[in-house]
């Protein structure tokens, strides 16, 4: 076999080939992502790029390590750690090399592996088969780190976009100090996961509304998620319909009445959209490819069209959720670029009808996984897709260190010209903001905190009760919003 070195200059520059100026080194961030010993609470496994061509060549790096309860990686950390794989593709060492297997007493094989100083690194090579594989590592009884990857078919056609297509964004886009809390109406009926008792929020011990409370901590920007039908029997809120227009409208009003900006955040689903599942709306499910995106046209401007109508427009719209394996599967599969990209520009057509000035976000997971996002970007921009700015993701467990992070933006803002958001966070807050607003030419324009009013968020205790963790967004606010005014 040959060494992954090797092969990586065949395979991995058709796809994610590197050009320009050799990025700067990103700061250390051990002195607030890692401790040097702790009690190790769950098992991280970032995997660099989850889509990958099934040529049985093409290949990721793994990075494996152990945090504590608070997210900090354990740089002393020896633990044994099993590699699962299901689905077409193997395990082997950076050199290429196929390390030893074993099976377990469910006689189910996998790959062990030893941390040295906190940290395993291994490959994923895939297979012959376009597939899904989810590749899983184990230690002991720690929740497992896990990733989904998706091979495509080898002959699918990858494009680079001209220099004319990687044309600056021109549309005014606002600093954003942001938070998802689309949670809210549930929370106050009652019924929200993590939320605090009786839903209610509570400062100085006097009970305040959950919106003007951010706002007053710094916020300035609230995002909300939307779905087609959730009511549906297997969608996300059965019978009570939470996220859908109606309440978007209703949580809209009272966003805009607080005098903040709106982000609105377009699923195409009746459920969770991400890089698991993109599963269509019900309504939608008989429709071929033409008609599907006509539906997305269509659904996309009657929503704004509503927003309008009682004068909540948006003041950006996300066309799709975390969509770096596409939407509305089989059809907008990543496997299937042409598809998606066409799929995309027509929630892109929706959105413009109702107002062409109207900044558009493309939101894929990947924060610090530079060869897929580059992947992804480049053949969507190459097929004509039109957008303002790009929306990442941050979740350690799965998108790799702050390092990895900060590497990942500042290549993205070079390469294509396109201002950033981290439009899903939650570790690390002060550092996330630092990172982003500190790319250059103001090309880093926030972040929005995923569902902060949830006591997991830190921000809140199990009572309501807010703590002193949310005054780091007044400081933000004064050094990164008011500063620039």
């Amino acid at each position: 076999m040959k060494a992954l070195s090797i092969v990586a200059s065949a395979a991995t520059a058709l796809i994610f080939a590197q050009c320009g100026p050799e990025a700067e080194p990103a700061p250390d961030f051990s002195s607030v992502s890692r401790v040097d010993s702790g009690v190790a609470a769950s098992v991280m496994l970032t995997a660099y790029s989850t889509t990958l061509r099934a040529n049985g060549e093409d290949w990721t790096r793994l990075r494996i390590a152990v945090t504590d309860s608070t997210g900090h990686e354990i740089t002393s950390a020896e633990d044994s750690v099993r590699i699962y794989v299901t689905g077409d593709g193997t395990i082997t060492a950076l050199d290429g090399t196929r390390p030893a297997m074993l099976t377990d007493t469910a006689d189910a094989p996998y790959t062990p592996v030893k941390l040295v100083n906190g940290v395993a690194t291994l490959a994923f090579k895939a297979g012959t088969t376009p597939d899904r594989v989810e590749v899983e590592a184990r230690s002991g009884a720690l929740p497992a780190g896990s990733h989904q990857i998706h091979t495509i078919p080898a002959d699918v056609e990858l494009m680079k976009p001209t220099p004319e297509q990687l044309s600056a964004t021109t549309k005014s886009i606002d600093r954003m100090i942001g938070a998802d809390i689309s949670f809210l109406p549930q929370i106050e009926s009652g019924t929200g996961r993590f939320s605090p008792r009786q839903g209610r929020f509570i400062e100085d011990g006097q009970e305040t509304d959950a919106i003007e409370l951010l706002r007053n901590h710094g916020f300035n920007y609230i995002r909300l998620r939307i779905f087609v039908n959730p009511e549906n029997p297997e969608g996300y809120s059965p019978e009570q319909g939470f996220c859908d227009l109606d309440h978007t409208l209703a949580m809209a009003r009272r966003v805009k009445a607080a005098g903040m900006g709106l982000l609105l955040d377009f699923h195409y689903s009746d459920y969770w959209a991400d890089p698991q599942q993109q599963n269509k709306p019900l309504a939608w499910a008989e429709l071929d490819y033409d008609g599907l995106r006509d539906a997305v046209r269509e659904y996309t401007t009657a929503v704004l069209t509503a927003l309008q109508n009682q004068g909540t427009l948006p003041d950006m719209v996300q066309i799709g959720n975390e969509i770096n394996h596409g939407l509305l599967w089989p059809d907008g599969h990543i496997g299937n670029l042409d598809n998606l990209a066409g799929l995309l520009q027509a929630g892109v057509e929706g959105a413009e009808a109702v107002d062409p000035e109207m900044p558009v976000m493309m939101h894929i997971a990947l924060g610090g996984q530079n060869d897929e996002a580059r992947f992804w970007l480049d053949n969507m921009i190459a097929r004509g897709v039109k957008f303002d700015i790009i929306g990442v993701s941050y979740y350690p467990r799965w998108h790799g260190t702050l390092e990895d992070l900060y590497a990942n933006l500042h290549d993205l803002t070079d390469r294509y010209a396109k201002p950033i958001n981290v439009v899903e966070y939650s570790n690390y807050k002060r550092e996330v903001a630092d990172i982003v607003f500190g790319l250059p030419d103001d090309m880093g324009k926030g972040t929005a905190i995923w569902e902060p009013l949830g006591w997991r968020s830190g921000l809140f205790d199990r009572e309501g009760n807010v703590t002193e963790l949310i005054e780091v967004y007044d400081g933000l606010n004064a050094r990164y919003i008011q500063e620039s005014s």
